[in-house]
Protein backbone atom coordinates (compact mmCIF):
# COMPACT_ATOMS: atom_id res chain seq x y z
CA UNK A 1 0.00 0.00 0.00
CA UNK A 2 2.71 2.53 0.06
CA UNK A 3 4.14 1.70 -2.90
CA UNK A 4 0.96 2.68 -4.27
CA UNK A 5 0.56 5.78 -2.48
CA UNK A 6 3.48 6.95 -2.33
CA UNK A 7 5.37 5.78 -5.71
CA UNK A 8 2.39 4.87 -8.41
CA UNK A 9 -0.08 7.39 -7.68
CA UNK A 10 2.32 10.25 -7.87
CA UNK A 11 4.21 9.29 -10.80
CA UNK A 12 0.31 8.75 -12.22
CA UNK A 13 -0.89 12.39 -11.46
CA UNK A 14 2.74 13.76 -12.67
CA UNK A 15 2.31 11.67 -16.03
CA UNK A 16 -1.03 13.13 -16.64
CA UNK A 17 -0.31 16.50 -15.74
CA UNK A 18 2.36 16.60 -18.16
CA UNK A 19 0.73 14.52 -21.21
CA UNK A 20 -2.83 16.55 -20.05
CA UNK A 21 -1.25 19.75 -20.90
CA UNK A 22 0.20 18.81 -24.37
CA UNK A 23 -3.29 17.06 -25.08
CA UNK A 24 -5.08 20.41 -24.05
CA UNK A 25 -2.89 22.58 -26.10
CA UNK A 26 -2.93 20.21 -29.21
CA UNK A 27 -6.52 19.58 -29.67
CA UNK A 28 -8.29 22.43 -27.33
CA UNK A 29 -5.51 25.59 -27.85
CA UNK A 30 -8.22 27.93 -28.30
CA UNK A 31 -10.19 26.60 -24.62
CA UNK A 32 -6.44 27.58 -23.05
CA UNK A 33 -7.77 30.36 -21.44
CA UNK A 34 -8.73 31.76 -17.98
CA UNK A 35 -12.58 31.88 -19.19
CA UNK A 36 -11.95 35.60 -17.86
CA UNK A 37 -15.67 36.79 -16.11
CA UNK A 38 -14.64 40.37 -15.85
CA UNK A 39 -17.36 41.62 -18.17
CA UNK A 40 -20.09 40.28 -15.93
CA UNK A 41 -18.96 41.87 -12.63
CA UNK A 42 -15.45 43.62 -11.66
CA UNK A 43 -16.17 44.76 -8.41
CA UNK A 44 -15.61 41.72 -6.24
CA UNK A 45 -13.01 40.74 -8.60
CA UNK A 46 -10.90 43.14 -8.09
CA UNK A 47 -10.54 43.12 -4.41
CA UNK A 48 -10.49 38.73 -4.58
CA UNK A 49 -8.03 38.01 -7.42
CA UNK A 50 -5.19 40.33 -6.04
CA UNK A 51 -5.25 38.48 -2.58
CA UNK A 52 -5.39 35.33 -4.04
CA UNK A 53 -3.01 35.56 -6.56
CA UNK A 54 -0.75 36.79 -4.60
CA UNK A 55 -1.34 34.52 -1.37
CA UNK A 56 -0.72 32.15 -4.09
CA UNK A 57 2.63 33.24 -4.94
CA UNK A 58 4.07 33.40 -1.67
CA UNK A 59 2.44 29.72 -0.82
CA UNK A 60 4.25 28.06 -3.84
CA UNK A 61 7.44 30.33 -3.21
CA UNK A 62 7.24 28.17 0.37
CA UNK A 63 6.96 25.29 -0.79
CA UNK A 64 9.75 25.66 -3.14
CA UNK A 65 11.93 26.97 -0.40
CA UNK A 66 10.59 23.93 1.97
CA UNK A 67 10.50 20.97 -0.18
CA UNK A 68 13.67 21.84 -2.30
CA UNK A 69 15.98 23.64 -0.39
CA UNK A 70 17.84 20.96 1.88
CA UNK A 71 18.04 22.01 5.33
CA UNK A 72 22.16 21.73 5.23
CA UNK A 73 21.88 24.54 2.56
CA UNK A 74 20.26 26.85 5.37
CA UNK A 75 22.41 25.63 8.06
CA UNK A 76 25.75 26.68 6.15
CA UNK A 77 24.47 30.08 5.24
CA UNK A 78 23.91 30.70 8.79
CA UNK A 79 19.45 29.57 8.89
CA UNK A 80 19.41 27.64 11.87
CA UNK A 81 16.28 25.94 12.66
CA UNK A 82 14.36 28.13 14.72
CA UNK A 83 14.73 31.19 12.48
CA UNK A 84 13.71 29.06 9.26
CA UNK A 85 10.86 27.69 11.46
CA UNK A 86 9.96 31.11 12.76
CA UNK A 87 9.67 33.27 9.10
CA UNK A 88 7.98 29.43 7.72
CA UNK A 89 5.06 29.70 10.30
CA UNK A 90 4.57 33.61 10.10
CA UNK A 91 4.54 33.67 6.24
CA UNK A 92 2.73 31.08 5.39
CA UNK A 93 -0.33 31.57 8.04
CA UNK A 94 -0.23 34.88 6.08
CA UNK A 95 0.11 33.23 2.28
CA UNK A 96 -2.06 30.94 3.00
CA UNK A 97 -4.44 33.36 5.57
CA UNK A 98 -4.74 35.72 2.04
CA UNK A 99 -5.13 32.90 -0.23
CA UNK A 100 -7.96 31.73 1.67
CA UNK A 101 -9.96 34.54 2.20
CA UNK A 102 -8.96 35.44 -1.86
CA UNK A 103 -10.60 32.15 -2.48
CA UNK A 104 -13.27 32.66 -0.70
CA UNK A 105 -14.31 36.09 -1.74
CA UNK A 106 -14.02 34.85 -5.20
CA UNK A 107 -16.75 31.91 -4.59
CA UNK A 108 -18.99 34.01 -3.14
CA UNK A 109 -18.67 35.81 -6.55
CA UNK A 110 -19.42 33.09 -7.95
CA UNK A 111 -22.04 32.01 -6.35
CA UNK A 112 -23.88 34.87 -6.67
CA UNK A 113 -23.84 36.87 -9.81
CA UNK A 114 -25.92 35.05 -11.97
CA UNK A 115 -23.77 35.17 -15.51
CA UNK A 116 -21.14 33.99 -13.37
CA UNK A 117 -22.76 31.05 -11.75
CA UNK A 118 -23.97 30.05 -15.51
CA UNK A 119 -20.99 30.23 -17.00
CA UNK A 120 -19.06 27.83 -14.10
CA UNK A 121 -18.47 24.31 -15.37
CA UNK A 122 -18.40 21.38 -13.35
CA UNK A 123 -14.51 21.11 -13.93
CA UNK A 124 -14.76 24.97 -12.04
CA UNK A 125 -16.54 23.48 -9.19
CA UNK A 126 -13.92 19.91 -8.95
CA UNK A 127 -11.26 22.23 -9.54
CA UNK A 128 -12.30 24.90 -6.15
CA UNK A 129 -13.48 22.23 -3.87
CA UNK A 130 -9.42 20.43 -4.10
CA UNK A 131 -7.69 23.82 -4.58
CA UNK A 132 -9.59 24.33 -0.99
CA UNK A 133 -9.14 21.07 0.27
CA UNK A 134 -5.16 21.22 -0.22
CA UNK A 135 -4.84 25.41 1.09
CA UNK A 136 -6.84 24.10 4.07
CA UNK A 137 -5.04 20.98 4.82
CA UNK A 138 -1.49 23.13 4.53
CA UNK A 139 -2.70 25.34 7.11
CA UNK A 140 -3.69 23.28 9.27
CA UNK A 141 -0.19 21.27 9.31
CA UNK A 142 1.26 24.16 9.75
CA UNK A 143 -0.80 25.34 12.76
CA UNK A 144 -1.29 22.06 14.37
CA UNK A 145 2.42 20.83 13.54
CA UNK A 146 3.81 24.03 14.58
CA UNK A 147 1.81 26.17 17.23
CA UNK A 148 -0.29 23.25 18.91
CA UNK A 149 2.86 20.54 18.58
CA UNK A 150 -0.13 17.75 18.77
CA UNK A 151 1.58 14.65 19.66
CA UNK A 152 5.45 16.25 19.16
CA UNK A 153 6.56 18.89 16.44
CA UNK A 154 6.95 16.74 13.25
CA UNK A 155 9.68 18.16 11.08
CA UNK A 156 8.88 17.83 7.24
CA UNK A 157 12.20 19.07 6.21
CA UNK A 158 14.09 15.47 7.40
CA UNK A 159 10.59 13.59 5.80
CA UNK A 160 8.31 15.08 3.48
CA UNK A 161 11.02 16.89 1.90
CA UNK A 162 13.28 13.95 1.25
CA UNK A 163 11.01 11.81 -0.25
CA UNK A 164 9.64 15.04 -2.55
CA UNK A 165 13.62 14.97 -3.79
CA UNK A 166 14.18 10.88 -4.25
CA UNK A 167 10.41 11.47 -5.97
CA UNK A 168 11.51 14.17 -8.36
CA UNK A 169 15.25 12.02 -8.96
CA UNK A 170 13.11 9.28 -9.74
CA UNK A 171 14.22 7.06 -7.10
CA UNK A 172 10.98 7.23 -4.48
CA UNK A 173 11.52 6.27 -0.77
CA UNK A 174 7.86 5.55 0.00
CA UNK A 175 8.90 5.26 3.95
CA UNK A 176 9.83 8.79 4.53
CA UNK A 177 6.02 9.36 3.27
CA UNK A 178 4.57 6.21 5.22
CA UNK A 179 5.90 7.51 8.56
CA UNK A 180 4.63 11.28 8.43
CA UNK A 181 1.78 12.52 10.03
CA UNK A 182 -2.00 11.85 8.40
CA UNK A 183 -1.98 15.36 7.81
CA UNK A 184 0.97 15.80 5.41
CA UNK A 185 -0.03 12.57 4.12
CA UNK A 186 -3.36 14.08 3.36
CA UNK A 187 -1.97 17.37 2.26
CA UNK A 188 0.27 15.20 -0.58
CA UNK A 189 -2.34 12.82 -1.79
CA UNK A 190 -5.23 16.14 -2.93
CA UNK A 191 -2.16 17.94 -4.21
CA UNK A 192 -1.42 15.27 -6.64
CA UNK A 193 -5.13 15.13 -7.02
CA UNK A 194 -5.26 19.09 -8.07
CA UNK A 195 -2.11 18.09 -10.01
CA UNK A 196 -3.96 15.12 -12.16
CA UNK A 197 -6.64 17.77 -13.11
CA UNK A 198 -4.47 20.72 -13.89
CA UNK A 199 -4.48 20.26 -17.53
CA UNK A 200 -8.15 20.07 -17.84
CA UNK A 201 -9.49 23.12 -15.72
CA UNK A 202 -9.21 26.92 -15.92
CA UNK A 203 -5.44 26.15 -14.17
CA UNK A 204 -4.01 25.77 -17.60
CA UNK A 205 -3.42 29.76 -17.95
CA UNK A 206 -0.85 29.74 -15.62
CA UNK A 207 1.51 28.14 -17.67
CA UNK A 208 0.59 31.17 -20.43
CA UNK A 209 2.41 34.52 -20.81
CA UNK A 210 2.48 37.22 -23.45
CA UNK A 211 6.11 37.14 -24.19
CA UNK A 212 4.86 37.53 -27.94
CA UNK A 213 3.79 41.55 -27.30
CA UNK A 214 7.50 42.06 -26.50
CA UNK A 215 8.04 41.51 -29.98
CA UNK A 216 5.60 42.22 -31.86
CA UNK A 217 5.53 45.24 -34.04
CA UNK A 218 3.62 48.31 -33.01
CA UNK A 219 -0.29 48.98 -33.84
CA UNK A 220 -0.75 51.83 -35.62
CA UNK A 221 -4.48 53.73 -35.46
CA UNK A 222 -4.86 56.51 -37.92
CA UNK A 223 -7.65 58.64 -38.27
CA UNK A 224 -10.40 58.34 -40.98
CA UNK A 225 -8.95 59.94 -44.39
CA UNK A 226 -11.43 62.78 -45.35
CA UNK A 227 -10.34 62.10 -48.97
CA UNK A 228 -11.58 58.53 -48.74
CA UNK A 229 -15.10 60.28 -48.11
CA UNK A 230 -15.37 61.09 -51.53
CA UNK A 231 -14.71 59.79 -55.42
CA UNK A 232 -10.75 60.02 -54.93
CA UNK A 233 -8.68 57.08 -53.48
CA UNK A 234 -6.80 57.77 -50.72
CA UNK A 235 -2.40 57.38 -51.76
CA UNK A 236 -0.73 54.55 -50.45
CA UNK A 237 1.64 54.33 -48.16
CA UNK A 238 2.58 56.71 -45.02
CA UNK A 239 1.84 60.23 -44.31
CA UNK A 240 4.59 62.11 -43.55
CA UNK A 241 4.15 64.22 -39.98
CA UNK A 242 4.68 67.28 -38.66
CA UNK A 243 7.03 67.56 -36.37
Amino acid sequence: MDVFLWVIVPYLCLATFVVGHFWRYRYDKFGWTTRSSQLYEDRLLRLGSPMFHFGMLGVVGGHVIGLLVPRSWTAAVGIDDHIYHYVAVIGGLIAGALTVVGMVILIYRRRTVGPVFSATTMMDKVMYLFLAVVIVLGMWNTIAGSIFTIGGEYNYREGVSVWYRSFLAFQPDAALMAEAPIGFQLHALTAFGLFALWPFTRLVHVFSAPVGYLTRPYIVYRTRDDATLGSRSSRRGWDRTSR
